[in-house]
C-alpha cells in the first residue's frame, strides 16, 4: 500500500507508522459464476465506461471484467504505464492536472477513477464530468479511516484528518485522509450517484509491490521459512480480480454509497495462508514459527518485513479485520484462498522467474540471520 517503506508498531516500541503501506490488481468464468441480470446502459445495450488510469494492477482486471461483460471501454491516462497493453480500445491521452480537454464534448454511462490521490485533481475531474456521466465510482482506501486499531471497522467509522488540507505531499501520513478529502469532493458533485469504494490489501497477479507475492514466492522456493507470531492473526485482502469484477458489477447495479471492499471477516489467519502456500507450492518448505514479542526484540516488524502480517493486538488491529457486510450484500464476493495463491505464483514465475528478489519481506540473506539466531535463542531458553 506504500510507494514509501514503512513501519509498524511492534510490542514495546512506539514507532511512527506509514499508513499507506498498509493498503494501497480467468476474469470470464468468475464473472459468469458471481454477477447475474446486470443492468445495460441508458439505450438498453452495453454500458459505456470511461476509466481514469486503466493500465495498471487493478485498472486491467476492470478493463477484463468490463469487456468480458459486453461493455465499450475509453481509457484516459497520460499514456506512459504499459502504454500497449489495450491496442484495441480507445484511449484518450490527457493529464488530470490541467489536461483534461479531451474529454470535452462525449459521453459515456459512467466513469472509474482508479488514480485519483489528490483532491484537488479528483474534484476537477469529476466537475469536468458532470454532464459527460451519469456515475462516479472513486476507488479509494481502507487507510481512510482515523483509527485502524478496532476490529470490525465499517464505513460509517471517522475518517483521518489533514493539519493543512491543501498539502499535496503524499505520504504515509497524508495518503488516507487526502484520499478521504477525495471521496468528499467526488460526493460534493454526483452525490448519490457516486459509488466509493475502499479495498483493504489488494492482492493477485499483476501486483507490483510484492506484498502478498512474498509468501507464495517464499514458500514455492522451500527449505525453512520464518513464519510470524502464533499463527492465529487475522489476515483480510481482496483479491485484484474480485474487486475488479465487483466494481464493474456494481456499475451495472448502478450501487450507490460507500463500501469497505476486503475479503470476509474471519475466515483467514497466517497458518491458514501460509498452509495454502505450502499446498498449492507442493510442501517443500518448513515454517519456523516466531512469537511476536521475540520477533520485536529482533527488530522484525509487521507488514513491512513480514508481509500481510498485523498482530491482532495493537493500533493496526483492524487492518486484517473490517467489516464487509455492505459490500458482500451488494455482490461482493471473494475466491479461495488457495486461488489466489496458484494465480499470484504462476503470474510471478511465468513473467519474472522464482528467482527473481523480492520487492519487500525479508531478504534471503537476513531470515538466514534471523533463523539461526532464534535457534540460539531456543538451544539458550
Amino acid at each position: 500500500m506504500s510507494r514509501n517503506p514503512g513501519r509498524t508498531p511492534t510490542a514495546g516500541k512506539n514507532r511512527q507508522v506509514n499508513r499507506r503501506q498498509f493498503i494501497g490488481a480467468g476474469v470470464g468464468l468468475a464473472l459468469a459464476g458471481t454477477f447475474a441480470g446486470r443492468v445495460m446502459g441508458g439505450d438498453g445495450g452495453s454500458l459505456r465506461i470511461l476509466i481514469l488510469g486503466g493500465t495498471s494492477f487493478l485498472g486491467p482486471q476492470i478493463v477484463n471484467a468490463a469487456l468480458t461483460r459486453g461493455h465499450t471501454v475509453t481509457l484516459f491516462n497520460r499514456g506512459k504505464t504499459n502504454p500497449g497493453l489495450f491496442p484495441d480500445l480507445e484511449t484518450i491521452i490527457g493529464d488530470r492536472d490541467g489536461g483534461l480537454a479531451g474529454l470535452a464534448r462525449r459521453r459515456w454511462d459512467a466513469v472509474v477513477d482508479t488514480s485519483g490521490y489528490l483532491p484537488r485533481l479528483v474534484g476537477d475531474s469529476a466537475r469536468a464530468l458532470v454532464d459527460a456521466v451519469e456515475r462516479y465510482l472513486f476507488v479509494s482506501t481502507i487507510s481512510v479511516y482515523r483509527s485502524l486499531a478496532v476490529a470490525g471497522i465499517d464505513e460509517s467509522a471517522p475518517l483521518g484528518t489533514l493539519q493543512n488540507p491543501d498539502t499535496e505531499s503524499v505520504d504515509g501520513e497524508t495518503y488516507g485522509p487526502l484520499k478521504a478529502l477525495c471521496e468528499q469532493a467526488v460526493n460534493a458533485v454526483y452525490g448519490d450517484k457516486a459509488t466509493i469504494i475502499r479495498p483493504g490489501l489488494i492482492v493477485g497477479p499483476g501486483d507490483p509491490t510484492d506484498r502478498f507475492t512474498y509468501w507464495p514466492v517464499r514458500i514455492a522456493r522451500g527449505g525453512r521459512v520464518l513464519a510470524p507470531g502464533d499463527g492465529l492473526d487475522p489476515v483480510q485482502f481482496i483479491d485484484v480480480r474480485d474487486l475488479g469484477a465487483w466494481i464493474v458489477h456494481c456499475l451495472e447495479q448502478r450501487v450507490s454509497g460507500v463500501f469497505n471492499a476486503n475479503g470476509p471477516r474471519g475466515v483467514l489467519d497466517m497458518t491458514r495462508l501460509l498452509s495454502a502456500c505450502q499446498t498449492v507450492a507442493g510442501g517443500a518448505a518448513t515454517l519456523r514459527w516466531a512469537d511476536q514479542a521475540v520477533l520485536a526484540e529482533l527488530g522484525v516488524e509487521p507488514w513491512s518485513d513480514m508481509p500481510v502480517w498485523v498482530p491482532r493486538n495493537g493500533d493496526y488491529a483492524g487492518v486484517a479485520d473490517a467489516s464487509v457486510a455492505r459490500a458482500a450484500a451488494r455482490g461482493l464476493r471473494s475466491r479461495p484462498v488457495n486461488d489466489t495463491v496458484r494465480a499470484t505464483l504462476d503470474w510471478y514465475t511465468d513473467s519474472r522467474g522464482l528467482d527473481d528478489p523480492l520487492r519487500t519481506g525479508l531478504s534471503p540473506e537476513r531470515e538466514t540471520e534471523l533463523l539461526a539466531q532464534l535457534d540460539a535463542i531456543t538451544r539458550s531458553g
